[in-house]
């Protein structure tokens, strides 16, 4: 069998990055098992924003009442409201080292803790103004998710050969980071909780790869190339299956299933739906509630270790919060006692770590933007498909705010942020019909056009 057929794309379907920022996000995705191995993906993903916001300044820079509307820069409110909240961030974070009486020192090394984490949330989405083609990186997504189905029996085999589970730590360690999981080079892992095995492959901790996988699995989904495609889509479940994450496998269905909807409530039959369950809701909210309440629980006893401490922790940070520090926090992460195995308080929830390190303020910081962003991507989705992803995107991100600390996995599901931000600059429905296309669609078709040109 000649492997070379499985990664030959048609010649109409073929696609090459076309500019800086292009190649940058193109080699960065399907180089990611190769950056994963030197330890890199933390300390590339933490400069890689800084670069791109850069490269996107200097665009605004350079652009004048000359340059084409197809190619200028337009960064929307959508993005903004981000850049504000990330910056309030940094507002609480100081507040609350002043108000604990904590040094310069560790003000400033929270400050690049920051840098790297919270501060990507607006950075990326920023990216996403830049002229990068949507359909390359839904390609780069599939290819780096069927490389990982390709490649994923070397790590399944890595346990039943009895290898060890941890081969070595990158060197790169010693620039800084979380923790030594973050450049660990891992085949797989055993959960305390029922001694099975679990895999985590390029992320620090197993259900990060279920995050990843949810967010590169919606964007394959718009991938034109059948091959890539299905290829993908398998390594994405894969991906899902090998986390044994609960929240992966239940955010796959119920996102997809909610964004459809909520991208055609403009619709006559969305609308005549809505009716008929309102008009029934008094019926069915009863049997809902209970339904909810039962599967709950099934959720929680699928893994009741795991479960009861990230309840123990959650009850932790809260009960702190209100009686120490509610306005500021406490403006450092804290470990939990031995019933919570010495976890930082507030882990595993992104909504009780904020209260607790951020306090009412950092909550808000992070509310304010998630909530403009699901209204204003939802009313663009009714008519354009890229803001119907941008709202997936941040759905898929909401839901995983009750599972994980999203800032410290920024580096790793930065692609849907910076589709996200391409889902922003989509022009509202009611405009649609007086323009030729949107902002991104219009980089897209000067891009494609250099291309045919080139190829002439």
């Amino acid at each position: 069998m000649d492997f070379r057929t499985i990664f030959r794309t048609p010649e109409h379907l073929r696609l090459s990055p076309q500019n800086f920022e292009e190649k940058v996000i193109w080699y960065t995705i399907i180089g990611t098992f190769g950056i994963y191995f030197i330890g890199g993906l933390y300390v590339l993903g933490a400069i890689l924003p800084w670069l791109l916001v850069g490269r996107l300044g200097w665009h605004w820079w350079q652009q004048n009442p000359k340059t084409p509307i197809a190619e200028r820069i337009k960064i929307p409110l959508g993005i903004w409201v981000w850049v504000v909240g990330m910056m309030g961030m940094q507002v609480t974070l100081i507040m609350g080292h002043l108000e604990y009486y904590l040094d310069l020192g560790q003000i400033i090394k929270s400050t690049i803790g920051w840098a790297k984490g919270w501060a990507l949330l607006a950075l990326f989405p920023m990216a996403g103004c830049l002229p990068i083609r949507p359909k390359l990186v839904y390609r780069a997504a599939a290819i780096i998710c069927a490389i990982t189905f390709l490649i994923s029996p070397i790590f399944l085999a890595a346990y039943y050969a009895h290898l060890p589970a941890k081969l070595f730590v990158s060197p790169l360690q010693a620039i800084g980071g979380p923790g030594p999981e973050f450049f660990e080079f891992r085949l797989y892992e055993i959960d305390p909780g029922d001694n099975t095995p679990r895999w985590r492959l390029f992320t620090p901790w197993a259900p990060a790869l279920g995050f990843v996988a949810n967010i590169y699995f919606f964007m394959i989904l718009r991938e034109p190339c059948k091959k890539w495609k299905f290829l993908g889509i398998a390594g994405c479940i894969m991906m899902c299956q090998i986390s044994k994450s609960r929240l992966a496998l239940l955010c796959l269905p119920v996102v997809w299933i909610l964004v459809e909807v909520l991208a055609r409530l403009s619709r006559p039959i969305a609308i005549i739906c809505t009716g008929l369950i309102t008009s029934t809701a008094g019926i069915t909210l009863p049997m809902l509630i209970e339904a909810i309440g039962r599967f709950s629980e099934q959720f929680a006893a699928a893994r009741k270790d795991s479960s009861r401490v990230r309840a123990a922790l959650g009850r932790i940070a809260i009960y702190r919060w209100q009686t120490e520090s509610p306005i500021w926090g406490h403006g450092i992460v804290e470990s939990g006692p031995h019933m919570v195995e010495y976890m930082p308080i507030g882990s595993h929830h992104t909504w009780y770590g904020l209260l607790f390190v951020k306090g009412i303020v950092g909550f808000i910081a992070l509310a304010i933007p998630m909530i403009y962003s699901m209204g204003d991507l939802l009313w663009r989705s009714q008519r354009n498909d890229t803001a119907k992803l941008g709202l997936t995107m941040t759905l898929v991100i909401f839901l995983y705010t009750f599972g994980e600390n999203l800032e410290i996995l920024a580096y790793l599901y930065w692609p849907g942020l910076l589709v996200m931000g391409m889902g922003f600059l989509a022009l509202p429905p009611e405009t649609i019909p007086h323009e030729a296309s949107t902002v991104s669609e219009s980089h897209q078709t000067a891009l494609s056009q250099t291309e045919n040109t080139n190829q002439s």
